[in-house]
């Protein structure tokens, strides 16, 4: 079997056994010969025929090939003893494996250590390893190792209900990562930083994936239940719920073990004409905070970027009627409707209008769309950029929320017309805002007066036909006056 194997077959077995994989090919068979020699625990036998069923997927071991797998202790294999299949004895009845295929075998974990590079799963054939399948980068999010590559969920059978076994195991430098990261980030919803993270995505190699869950999705890791992110409300009526695109952390149901190895099993519902991928990485989690330190490590676009795109915005259009001769843009940030502290917009965004960094990636650290608010287009991490003439403006302009681009790429604070209207009216208004009830009560009781004087020229045209009723018409005029606050 070994003398089959090509050069990235015996990198992996001799990566897998924790041997020095570099060399030539003839140079990699006879490290691994030599593996063979010196005795190999279970777990590299099984590798070995594992990898070997990866190759020849078909072969049927015939009870003649089962007979050649017996080697005696202390015997050494022979290359030509090799090349007919003779590897060391393997820990199963003969007998009772004689018509079952090669694909059909159960794996074996691994219990030995594994180059830290190289960690393998033991899954069966019949879910093929795709290394062409490419998981989408998360910001948020820096991989250290791949425990697991993207491997098919494929449907085995005509059944609705479809499940995947998959084994992986960490090396001590892999747990003392994880162990180490404990509680650094207070407050955080993981006690580890570093995890070890699960994915699923479509089994799509065009081009990077999104996560994505199969339906009807249930995991179990070494035996637990693994918590899933919840259903989103259906966008529309008669719409199967989906789960929101997010890797899952399954360091807390991880065994954090060198030792023992971690299983993973997977149920999901089949869908005919779709296949899906899972994979396994182990991962370091960064902040907000660590991103917009990455994203003005990156440096400031040149002013010169903004200017050119004004101008470009303002150049008259022959075929419009309408010219446009200068742009507004407000100074303050579209999503905490506050004051920009550091301007930034995708690269892709056609819009003058900025939004705030650190707040923008705050919301999307709690709940991640990467979507710009402005004009509602993908804003991914990787195509932000920090405006350089916005800096300008927001150092130098303190004392404004907006201002006016004109033709030339220059621009002039705009002065609320509210604030005008208000500084214009602030006298006439101030005097009656500024009232006590005392001086309200003093203002009616003049207009009383005011009003009373009307009424004694009508009473005494009306009411009297003398001059002698002249003192009791005097004497109603706080009667008038307390009479008008009712």
């Amino acid at each position: 079997m070994v003398m089959s194997f090509r050069v990235s077959e015996l990198q992996v077995l001799l990566g897998f056994a924790g041997r020095n994989k570099s060399g030539r090919k003839h140079e990699l068979l006879a490290k691994a010969l030599q593996l063979l020699k010196s005795g190999c625990s279970p777990a590299v036998q099984m590798k070995i025929k594992e990898l070997y069923r990866r190759r020849f997927p078909r072969k049927i071991l015939t009870p003649s090939d089962l007979s050649m797998l017996h080697i005696q202790a202390g015997q050494l294999p022979s290359a030509t003893a090799l090349t007919q299949g003779t590897v060391c004895h393997l820990p199963y009845d003969h007998s009772a494996a004689a018509a079952v295929p090669a694909a059909l075998l159960p794996p074996v974990p691994a219990l030995g250590p594994k180059h830290e590079t190289d960690v393998q799963h033991l899954s069966p054939p019949i879910h093929p390893v795709h290394p062409d399948v490419k998981m989408k980068r998360l910001p948020f999010y820096d991989v250290y190792d791949e425990l697991i590559k993207p491997t098919t969920l494929a449907s085995t059978n005509s059944q609705r209900f479809e499940e995947a076994h998959f084994t992986f195991a960490l090396t001590p430098q892999q747990v003392q990562q994880i162990l180490t990261s404990r509680d650094i980030l207070p407050g955080a919803k993981c006690d580890y930083t570093t995890q070890v993270q699960l994915r699923f995505c479509l089994c799509e190699t065009s081009c990077p994936q999104e996560d994505y869950f199969p339906p009807n999705l249930f995991v179990k890791v070494n035996g637990k239940l693994c918590p899933l992110p919840g259903y989103l409300p259906p966008t529309k009526n008669g719409a199967e719920p989906k789960r929101p695109s997010r890797p899952v952390n399954i360091t807390p149901l991880a065994r954090l073990s060198a030792t023992v190895p971690n299983t993973i099993v997977v149920n999901w519902s089949s869908e005919f004409g779709r296949n899906y991928s899972l994979s396994v990485y182990l991962v370091k989690q960064l902040t907000s905070v660590t991103l917009l330190q990455k994203l003005r490590a990156k440096g400031i676009r040149n002013p010169d970027h903004s200017r050119a795109l004004i101008k470009e915005k303002l150049t008259a259009d022959p075929d419009s009627e309408i010219a446009t001769t200068s742009l507004r843009v407000s100074l303050m940030c579209p999503l905490g409707k506050m004051r920009l502290i550091v301007p930034c917009r995708a690269i892709t965004c056609t819009h003058l209008q900025c939004f705030d960094a650190a707040l923008y990636l705050q919301m999307n650290e709690k709940k991640p769309t990467w979507t710009c608010p402005v004009c509602d287009k993908k804003a991914p991490y990787d195509n932000l950029i920090i405006d350089g003439l916005f800096m300008e403006i927001l150092n130098s302009c303190t004392d404004c929320d907006e201002i006016q681009f004109m033709e030339d790429g220059s621009w002039c604070p705009m002065k609320p017309k509210k604030e005008n209207q208000e500084v214009c009216q602030a006298p006439a208004f101030s005097g009656i805002e500024g009232m006590t009830g005392a001086t309200v009560t003093c203002s009616l009781l003049d207009n009383s007066l005011e009003g009373k004087k009307k009424v004694e020229v009508i009473d005494l045209t009306l009411d009297s036909s003398s001059d002698e009723e002249e003192p009791p018409a005097k004497k109603q005029c706080p009667v008038s006056g307390t009479a008008l606050p009712m």
